[in-house]
Order: C-alpha cells, then structure tokens, then sequence
C-alpha cells in the first residue's frame, strides 16, 4: 500500500472490469477511498445482471482499502449525480474522477443506425460530461480536483467502422480541454488518456484474417493493470501542474499526443477565389495534409 492519494475519494466509472477495475485497485493501494461504478452492462449496453462493482469493491477491502460501490448509470443528469452523490454520502467529499465508462456498437458508417450512434455518445460523451458536472460544483467550493477522462486513437487518429466510438471520444478530448480552460482557476485539472489494453472493449476486434489474428495477439499483450499508474498520478497531488494534455499509455510506453495546430498558411492579396484556391493554395499545401490512417498504420511498432 502506497500513500500518494492518501485521504483523497475518487470515482472510477466502468470499473467492475478490465481498465476501469486496475485503476479502482491501483488507486485503493495508493490509500485513495474509491466509489466503484458500473452497471453491471454488456460491451453492447445490455444489463448483464453481474454485480461487477460489489466483486471490485470487496476486492479493494480484503487488500485492506475502502471502497463503495454504485450501480447507477453514467449517461444521464440524475444518475450521474447521484454517483457523485454516493462519494459524498460514503466518504464526505470527492477529489477525483476517472470517466472509463465505455461501449461499443461498431458498424460501418454507412450502415451504422440511429440507435449505435446515440447508444454510443450516451455512453461515452454524455456521460463523460454529466458525471464530471456533477463534481464541478464540489472542486469548485473546496478549490481543487482532478478529471481523468478516456479518449482513444480511434478518435485522435482514426479506425475503421468506429465513427459513433470515434466521434465520442474526440469529443471527450475537447470537453478536457474546455474543462481545464474553464476550470483552472479553481485548481482543478483535466487531462486525457488514450489506453491501449485487452479488456472487454477490444475483445470484440475482429480476428478474422491472419492480420487481424496479428494485431489481436499484440493487443493482449497490453495488460490493463499498465494504464493505471498514469491514472492514479494525475489524480495525485504530484500532477498540479498537468492539464489540458492527453497521454496514451501502451504496455510499458507512455506517449504525449499532438494536438491541432496550424501546420501551413497561405495568404492571398484581395480574398481567394475558388480557382485561385484549386491553382494556389492546395497545391502549397497538400504535401503537409495527412494520409487516411488509422491507429495502427501511426501507431505501427510493437509494444514492449
């Protein structure tokens, strides 16, 4: 047992299983008191009917921490609050959130339905917001909290067949940085982690083809429990000076991932016209604009 969230409460949503669950047991052993969210929910949504988050929290007991469950769903206003709520109730105050909930409705875009998309952003983008809300007004009035949201590659760079999952968690990338924007004077940080694990939400990665074989044994190398030191540090005092960042966590590896800015300007005297633009400043710079990659082709060499 370590001491660096001593007398800290944290929420870790998603976390009867896989990433959510390391972070929950790994925060515990850092002396934090953890509220153990999850609803017990299939990847696709569905109610499983498991009592994930008693298993977690009975785990973090007999190692010695304290820990609470709740089974309330992160994706609308009231349920969100009344996870907070439970921090507040239990232990009397909340320090830190870790938005991990997640699900996946993969489809092709083009066949993707009205229902994979909202299920989808509910899940990840809405509940993202609606359960960091519900802590805002208490990091405010006690001058300080952090937010540890998940984003992923997916999002930041790109996959197949994940444009509801994708859209959600770049989404989530730019609620951080509106939350560390809007936040800061209130010592309260926001920083992004994109994690690369095997847990629930990748094991339904086709593996189909010998290059999807591939990529899947890769994948399984990446334990979870890797992801969550870099989780309970930004929720540690230690981090008061990080936010706004997004952090991809692989294995052993730890990665600062870019974000937008200008890469090429170009100017015209009097405006630009549609063909001076055709002419001008496409052909200046289209040697700069990025290939149609995915995660793996940016992300290419082996974990280690």
């Amino acid at each position: 047992m370590g001491d660096m969230l001593a007398g800290k409460v944290a929420v870790v949503t998603g976390a009867g299983g896989g990433i959510g669950r390391e972070i929950a047991l790994a925060m515990a052993a850092e002396g934090a008191r953890v509220v153990v969210n999850d609803i017990g929910a299939r990847l696709t949504g569905e109610t499983s009917g498991e009592n994930a988050a008693d298993k977690v929290v009975g785990e973090i007991r007999a190692a010695g921490g304290e820990a609470a469950a709740s089974s309330e769903s992160v994706a609308s206003w009231d349920s969100a609050n009344r996870i907070v709520q439970c921090a507040l109730d239990t232990f009397g105050r909340i320090d830190a959130v870790v938005n991990n909930a997640g699900n996946l409705r993969d489809r092709i875009f083009h066949k993707l339905t009205e229902d994979e998309w909202r299920s989808v952003v509910a899940v990840h983008l809405d509940g993202t917001f609606f359960v960091s809300r519900a802590a805002a007004d208490h990091f405010r009035q006690q001058n300080g909290g952090a937010y540890v949201h998940m984003t992923s590659t997916s999002g930041l760079i790109g996959n197949f067949g994940q444009a509801n999952y994708s859209a959600a968690k770049l989404g989530i990338a730019a609620l951080s940085k509106s939350i560390a924007l809007d936040m800061a004077r209130y010592n309260v940080r926001s920083n992004c982690i994109a994690p690369f694990a095997w847990s629930r939400m990748t094991s339904s990665i086709p593996s189909n083809t010998p290059q999807e074989k591939e990529r899947v044994e890769k994948l399984k190398k990446m334990e979870a429990r890797k992801v969550a030191p870099m989780a309970v540090y930004l929720a540690s005092d230690a981090s008061s000076a990080v936010t706004g960042q997004i952090f991809a966590v692989r294995a052993n590896e730890i990665m600062l991932m870019s974000q937008p800015r200008p890469l090429r300007s170009v100017h015209h005297d009097g405006g630009w016209t549609p063909q001076a633009i055709a002419e001008v400043a496409i052909p200046a710079m289209q040697r700069h604009f990025y290939p149609l990659e995915r995660s793996p082709d940016v992300i290419s060499w082996d974990p280690i």
